[in-house]
């Protein structure tokens, strides 16, 4: 991109930004907005957000709800047919695939993020949609997968927070006491995706992952023994049976599980605002005991990794390149901006603010985040809900999220990886006694190498 067109757009944004948009409405037509957000409710708050944006601007804004699994065949077929909307809200996945087919314009996307200022949003997920000189579309929302753990307990056995295979491993030897107290429930339902991501996290928390930047590399040996180890000791320490998701929650919310992997979805649930999953620790299916009782861990270490990692979930604004280019970057930009809070309250428990606040108030967005309300059944804003330090880590662990195959340039590889549900398979086979760790770690890169 020339200066001259580079410094052209960062001037239209600073003019968005102070709300001087009738020039900008008159040179534009109307926009499309593809959204994965297609539940009524959701919906209904992004037709109120944009409404405002045209209110503002002039730019109509047309919101198109699309189901997300159809989203990629939908793209690709307008692409082909030079019909793409104007701006996409989208997964990672589809974040570099997208831009190296040209579907999205990374000069747009780049100059959004430039006028809104880098440091103000959450590292991990700007750099899992870096490109050469920018970014293939602009960070909007994400979450971090959890470990959830009864603080309490931890506390009256003095055990340290659970953020680290080791101390995991303590935990297990000082609470676990079934069938009063299972210290962990892990998925080892094998045709569960739930079992995949658990596991993913799991492995990227020991730095073992299956891809590099030239394609698929093999796990290795030494780091994944120690995960199947790990694993098969957090198993030994869960209720016996197809477990997944349904049992994990089920278990800590009954008092009878001390840590459980889970998404944020649960953070309203265990505050009793939800009818159809109630905490179930006392008589009150609305008592907020259990949440005053838990604590969470985003980041979290083995011994080959001390650093640890995060798993996250990012979705993106992609401006594609049939944009109005400079009214779809008005809109993303505005999103981001004067509608940032808004665009998070569609579900704030799933959607922590990958932008933290502006240049002149860091912490403008987690603390408007903070204050939105959740649930369904009742609702409350987190705030009330948790300490401040359990929102720190919430929104924290989006610095260092990470995905396999991402930083390689090889997320679709890792994805069909992950799909295959091998890792699922072999992982439950050695747990059950079938084979050795290295010999299950051989078996593994044997049948995930021939994944193309």
């Amino acid at each position: 991109m020339t200066e001259l067109r580079k410094t052209g757009r960062i001037a239209l944004l600073a003019a968005v930004s102070g709300l001087a948009m009738a020039s900008v409405a008159a040179a534009q037509d109307n926009i499309r907005f593809w959204t994965t957000e297609e539940q009524p409710e959701r919906l209904e708050r992004q037709e109120t957000m944009a409404a405002a944006f045209t209110e503002e601007t002039g730019i109509a804004v047309e919101v198109i709800p699309v189901t997300e699994s159809d989203l990629g065949t939908r793209a690709t077929a307008a692409f082909a047919a030079g019909d793409l909307p104007d701006v996409i809200y989208h997964p990672l996945q589809y974040a570099l695939p997208w831009f190296e087919a040209g579907i999205l314009d990374s000069d747009a996307a780049t100059d959004v993020v430039e006028a809104l200022g880098g440091d103000t949003f959450a590292a991990g997920p700007l750099t899992m949609a870096a490109v050469d000189g920018g970014y293939a579309a602009v960070p909007v929302d994400g979450w971090t997968q959890m470990l959830v753990y009864r603080a309490d307990l931890f506390a009256e056995a003095g055990i340290e927070p659970p953020n680290s295979y080791a101390n995991v491993l303590a935990a297990v030897e000082a609470l676990h006491n079934p069938p009063e107290m299972y210290a962990f429930v892990a998925p080892t339902k094998v045709d569960e995706n739930f079992m995949s991501q658990v596991l993913e996290h799991v492995f990227l928390a020991n730095g073992a992952s299956p891809v590099d930047e030239n394609g698929f590399s093999g796990f290795d040996e030494a780091a994944t023994v120690e995960v199947l180890e790990f694993y098969r000791a957090i198993v030994e320490a869960s209720p016996e049976g197809e477990l997944y998701w349904d049992q994990s929650r089920t278990l800590y919310f009954s008092g009878n599980a001390a840590m459980i992997i889970w998404s944020p979805f649960i953070l309203d649930e265990l505050a009793g605002l939800r009818d159809s999953a109630p905490p179930t620790i006392n008589d009150d299916p609305t008592s907020r005991d259990l949440a005053a009782a838990t604590g969470i861990v985003t980041n979290f270490a083995g011994p080959s990794n001390p650093d640890g990692a995060a798993w996250g979930d990012v979705r993106y604004f992609g401006i594609t390149a049939d944009a109005e280019t400079d009214a779809a970057m008005a809109f993303v930009e505005y999103s981001m901006n004067a509608g940032y809070t808004s665009t998070l309250a569609i579900a704030p428990e799933g959607k922590f603010p990958v932008r933290r606040g502006t240049e002149d108030n860091p912490t403008e967005f987690v603390e408007a985040w903070a204050a939105l309300d959740v649930g369904v059944d009742r609702r409350a804003p987190l705030g009330d809900l948790y300490e401040q330090s359990m929102i720190d880590e919430i929104v924290g662990g989006l610095d260092v999220a990470q995905r396999w195959g991402v930083e390689e340039g090889q997320l679709a590889l890792a994805s069909r990886i992950i799909n295959s549900q091998v890792i699922n398979r072999l992982v439950r086979e050695y747990v059950d006694g079938v084979r050795p760790a290295a010999e299950t770690v051989a078996l593994m890169n044997e049948e995930l190498g021939a994944i193309e």
